[in-house]
């Protein structure tokens, strides 16, 4: 068996996950350098369906710390708003569903490494997965190159959101949540009706009613992305 000292790489894995030269220019051009670390850029973009020794899920896991530490400093910064305000932002800006919309818009999607069977199930277009690669190249980031790096390339991958107010506004099921409490109705019911497709492609239909009003469904890649569609589509009726 062969030792290696605490946090020495090993060799033997690095040897083997070289990136394509496609692959290597894409990371170049994403992060302004050449990746030093190709074996930690190989191991974010790949899903757990290729079968490898290591997959994109503890550089994800890195990754989300980073983020929202980033965008966390970049809020504080910008913002003489209250810790509430602070914290709906930043809940909206770290969330699935943004990594996965910045990790389209940043081309991401060719790159991701799947297996035959998730890719025919449309895991590339799933937002858990894109999300997940998205956390992980920041955490591949951080690991090569440290935090300020990762923190300027979150403050260049995220400026359209932040621009844009991603997070300003309400979530839709706490607007719903607070519609039927001043209008003195029951809280609102999300009941979960279907769950389709593959763990890595799931599709979930989730509906929400307020007793004696109505009720309306939406479908999502997770179950909190159907149930935030249900209440945007309950007060777009209703509200």
């Amino acid at each position: 068996m062969v030792h290696r000292a605490s946090g020495e790489p090993d060799w033997g894995y690095v040897l083997s996950a070289a990136l394509t030269d496609e692959t290597a220019g894409f990371i170049a051009a994403l992060t302004g350098s050449a990746p030093g670390r190709p074996d930690l850029w190989h191991e974010a973009l790949t899903h757990g369906s290729m079968g490898e020794a290591r997959d994109y899920q503890r550089l994800e896991f890195l990754g989300d710390r980073v983020l929202g530490l980033a965008i966390a400093e970049w809020l504080h910064e910008q913002s003489e708003a209250a810790e509430g305000k602070l914290s709906q932002r930043l809940n909206v800006l770290v969330s699935r569903e943004t990594c996965a919309e910045v990790a389209r818009k940043l081309g991401v999607v060719p790159y991701i490494r799947l297996g035959k069977q998730a890719r025919g199930d449309g895991a590339g277009q799933s937002d858990n997965v894109l999300g997940d690669v998205m956390e992980a190249l920041i955490g591949a980031l951080f690991v090569e190159r440290g935090f300020e790096a990762a923190k300027q390339f979150v403050r260049r991958a995220w400026e359209p959101a932040m621009a844009g107010g991603a997070g300003q506004r309400k979530h839709p099921k706490a607007a719903l949540q607070e519609w039927a409490a001043g209008n003195r109705r029951k809280p609102p019911v999300y009941t979960l009706l279907e769950r389709t497709g593959p763990d890595h492609a799931a599709v979930f239909t989730v509906q929400v009613e307020v007793p004696g009003v109505g009720a309306e469904q939406a479908t999502g890649s997770s179950k909190q992305e159907a149930e935030r569609g249900a209440a945007a589509a309950f007060m777009a009726r209703y509200g």
